[in-house]
């Protein structure tokens, strides 16, 4: 690993702060979205690269489970998503266990998901307990976290899911956010509330600024988009020709990075399918190469 990570940064980050900063960058998750050309884009990943594969409304769970078989085939670490509302009944989610289990995926990341509800499972707590209950052959259990609130559900209710959640799940993925102070405080309240679960930090990959503008305004992370616009300097840095890059995002997170209590355990990077883009990314933060 290259000690030039974030150079123009050194006189302002510690050791410390580098050294986590590379190891989460050097460990990145890719969450790729199972469309038609994502096999081909995928061609771009790091040999054995950890890959999260979201779950599809318009394509459904099969698709999810399709390009998770093919990618694990390939000497990918990978965590297909499983989502409450497209899944029909016990039977259906037995029978997505057991494809998980004959291709040796041993992670899983739950959601409610945003496809109309379909069946037995109506919200991810229900389908956790389900998959605790059928069994399973996963070690790691993510669930999804939301940093900046989520625009249907009240902030108590997702208190209220994340610590009934924490008792089968193993992490937490923050939905994407812009704002570092933003994060950070609500991190702070999580651990403040009784939420232990390690942290899995989301991040969009190398992405039009534009697209992501929109993207955030559908999501619910309008604050953030917000503060992005007005924060004039980390915009400077985060532009690369016209996109997002995160790092200067991630130095603005250092402190809280390196924060022990925080269990920040991993980056989960939203490619967007942009993939070749995002591993140039990786490769060039590593490389010391972005010195803005």
């Amino acid at each position: 690993m290259s000690w030039k990570f974030w150079k123009r940064k050194q006189a302002t980050l510690t050791d410390d702060q580098r050294a986590v900063l590379t190891r989460l960058v050097s460990m990145a998750k890719y969450e790729l979205i199972p469309l038609d050309s994502i096999l081909a884009k995928a061609e771009a990943l790091p040999e054995g690269a950890a890959v999260t594969v979201t779950a599809s409304p318009s394509h459904g769970i099969e698709a999810t489970f399709e390009l998770a078989e093919k990618l694990a085939a390939r000497g990918h670490d990978v965590t297909p998503h499983l989502s409450a509302h497209m899944i029909r009944d016990r039977a259906h989610l037995q029978e997505l266990l057991d494809r998980a289990r004959s291709a040796s995926i041993t992670k899983a990341f739950v959601v409610g998901g945003d496809a109309r509800d379909k069946g037995e499972f109506h919200d991810g707590v229900m389908l956790l307990h389900a998959i605790d209950e059928l069994g399973h052959p996963f070690t790691e259990i993510g669930v999804p976290s939301y940093p900046e609130g989520h625009p249907d559900i009240a902030d108590d209710v997702l208190l209220a899911a994340l610590k009934e959640k924490q008792k089968i799940a193993t992490s937490m993925t923050t939905q994407m956010c812009f704002n570092p102070s933003a994060l950070s405080a609500w991190l702070t309240r999580m651990r403040a509330a009784g939420v232990t679960l390690p942290v899995h930090l989301g991040v969009p990959g190398v992405a039009e600024l534009t697209k992501l503008m929109a993207i955030s305004a559908r999501i619910g992370v309008a604050d953030s988009a917000r503060y992005l616009k007005k924060n004039k300097a980390m915009v400077g840095h985060l532009m690369r020709g016209g996109s997002f890059g995160p790092d200067a995002f991630l130095e603005a997170l250092a402190p809280t990075l390196v924060d022990r209590n925080a269990q920040v355990q991993a980056l989960h990077v939203f490619t967007f399918n942009q993939v070749a883009n995002t591993a140039d990314w990786q490769r060039r933060m590593l490389n010391g190469e972005l010195t803005g």
